[in-house]
């Protein structure tokens, strides 16, 4: 599909609108309290290449809501009485960053023509970032648990076998021990009925 304008178009377009400082210049306004660098480039970059001592990163998916006072993601430091000097990795993204911060009205506002690239090629100080700690892998879930509890539940059913057998004896030899007791009289009546009838029997004779 044919685009009614490149990216290339865009670029010169800005370029041509905008301010654009020439390195040498941007390396001697370092230090400066008047002057701010922003810094576009996303944490990958900054982490590979460094950045320019004290800049201000931005990233420029964020750039417009950053500085307007208006946003719920405004930056204080857009606010300040300064001059921004906007730049990237070659001086693509900072060409059209700093078009779209004029034409929202921010002044003054500049970019570094070549970027950070020409900064560094050109001797400009560089600080180096550390790398973002790596997040630690997740675990997964350990087996532990889940045989501790099964050798728990294991070892209450082996404790409540010999319980429930000796509930069931104990019941068993209740149930015994009651049909006996109750036997008893019954057989001492008998034997005193027959006793009875033997002592009449010899009465009569």
């Amino acid at each position: 599909m044919a685009m009614k304008m490149g990216f290339r178009q865009l670029v010169d377009q800005a370029m041509a609108e905008v301010e654009t400082i020439p390195t040498d210049e941007a390396i001697s306004h370092h230090g400066s309290d008047q002057v701010v660098f922003v810094d576009l480039r996303d944490p990958r970059e900054l982490e590979r290449e460094g950045t320019i001592p004290g800049a201000f990163r931005a990233p420029r998916g964020m750039l417009e809501f950053w500085v307007d006072p208006e946003s719920p993601y405004f930056k204080p430091v857009f606010g300040e009485p300064k001059k921004f000097v906007l730049f990237c990795a070659a001086g693509w993204r900072s060409a059209l960053a700093t078009k779209t911060l004029q034409d929202m009205g921010l002044a003054p506002v500049a970019h570094i023509h070549g970027g950070f690239s020409a900064w560094r090629d050109s001797g400009g100080p560089v600080e180096v970032m550390e790398p973002r700690p790596k997040a630690a892998p997740a675990k997964a879930p350990s087996a532990k648990p889940a045989k501790a509890k099964a050798r728990k539940v294991k070892a209450k059913k082996a404790v409540a076998k010999p319980a429930k057998a000796a509930a069931k004896g104990g019941k068993v030899k209740t149930a015994k021990a009651a049909k006996l007791a109750a036997r008893k009289p019954a057989a001492k009546k008998a034997k005193a009925a027959k006793s009875t009838a033997k002592a009449g029997k010899s009465k009569k004779r």
